[in-house]
């Protein structure tokens, strides 16, 4: 076999906020409906979200921290874990989706770009080390990667830095009672292009964006208490219909990807999927092994297959699988193990209609 450029992981790194915010906390919170009527907020209500989402608590980053300051930690932390030059990068990609919004007004800041302001907080000198931001919904990081694989593949880059960060603390509605699935954190990866004769790293990649029927499963609005005192937007949500969309699409579209890259449901040693909901995630890889005809998951020759972080993190957006990958390679998940040789999948759905899903061989 000839030997071809493959794109793989060089170095990881994540910011994990301090401040943690368990579910009784939300206790004093005023939750209202869509139609501004005020809603039970209790115990049960509590512990109902919890079995519904798999979330216990989550991480909100201080109050003198923006997107691009969590962007920069992470980022840090992945060049400070390797031996990896800063001025060998030629691109920057920071995925997110709200800029950044300071705690005090509350107002999405994106100029410059997000990933601009990473570059000069890191130091880089290098003008050929392209920086650029990419909003896509919780997918965005995932796309990201996908777009530093299409620049190392064709020869145009040789490394590229590919971040996800987001504080969705400073966007969710107080009186909505999804404000609760939402965390901040941010998550940074650095890939490299290397010469193989046999496949490695990044092996097939494929999305989806289903607009027509899907745009507007997620919006911006006032808040849903009538008496709130300004006129701040809040993200809203049709939790119910993204999570039918979830179940519809992406075990199909993790199909695609395993058939695109050659590979076997069997021959997966982990799925790592975007931390939205645990009982969605754990529906979508029940029907992606029904797609293979496996209606027992005990038939599959691993155990815990599916790494999970939004017991204790939450819905992070376009931070939780670069946040998840960190954690995996430094061993810092329990009873979860990557080795060398392991194939993996990764998928990620959001934004109402946008579905990816990747292939990679560690």
């Amino acid at each position: 076999m000839n030997s071809e450029i493959w794109t793989i992981i060089a170095a990881t790194g994540s910011y994990i906020p301090s401040n943690v915010v368990k579910n009784e906390d939300f206790l004093k919170n005023e939750f209202y409906d869509s139609n501004g009527k005020k809603i039970a907020n209790n115990p049960d209500t509590i512990n109902k979200f919890e079995e519904i989402t798999g979330i216990k608590e989550r991480r909100w980053a201080d109050d003198n921290l923006v997107t691009s300051d969590i962007a920069f930690f992470a980022a840090e932390q992945a060049f400070n874990s390797s031996a990896i030059d800063k001025e060998t990068i030629d691109y920057i990609i920071v995925a997110h989706n709200f800029g950044d919004v300071r705690f005090d007004n509350r107002r999405s800041d994106l100029v410059p770009s997000l990933a601009a302001r990473v570059k000069a907080r890191l130091g880089i000198k290098n003008p050929y080390t392209v920086a650029y931001d990419l909003p896509f919904g919780c997918p965005g990081w995932l796309q990201a990667v996908m777009q530093a694989d299409f620049y190392i593949k064709s020869g145009v880059a040789k490394r590229a830095l590919v971040i996800g960060a987001e504080i969705l603390s400073r966007v969710s509605d107080p009186h909505d009672r999804d404000s609760m699935i939402y965390a901040d954190g941010a998550g940074a990866v650095i890939f490299d292009g290397i010469r193989s004769n046999t496949p490695i790293g990044i092996l097939s990649q494929i999305s989806r964006s289903d607009t027509i029927a899907h745009s507007r499963m997620l919006w911006m609005d006032k808040s849903f208490n009538p008496d709130y005192p300004n006129e701040q937007l809040f993200l809203k949500m049709q939790g119910h219909n993204l999570y039918k969309y979830a179940l519809q699409i992406v075990p199909g579209l993790v199909k695609e990807s395993l058939d695109k890259a050659g590979v076997n449901l069997t021959d997966i040693k982990k799925v790592f999927i975007h931390q939205a909901n645990n009982k969605m995630d754990e529906e979508i890889l029940k029907r992606l092994f029904d797609l293979y005809g496996i209606n027992n998951m005990k038939q599959v020759h691993i155990d815990n297959v599916m790494p999970m972080t939004i017991s204790w993190l939450g819905n992070s957006s376009v931070a939780t699988l670069p946040t998840l990958l960190d954690l995996m390679l430094k061993n810092k998940i329990q009873d979860h193990i990557v080795n060398k040789g392991d194939t993996a999948v990764l998928a990620s759905v959001g934004a109402g209609m946008n579905v990816n899903a990747m292939v990679y061989k560690f």
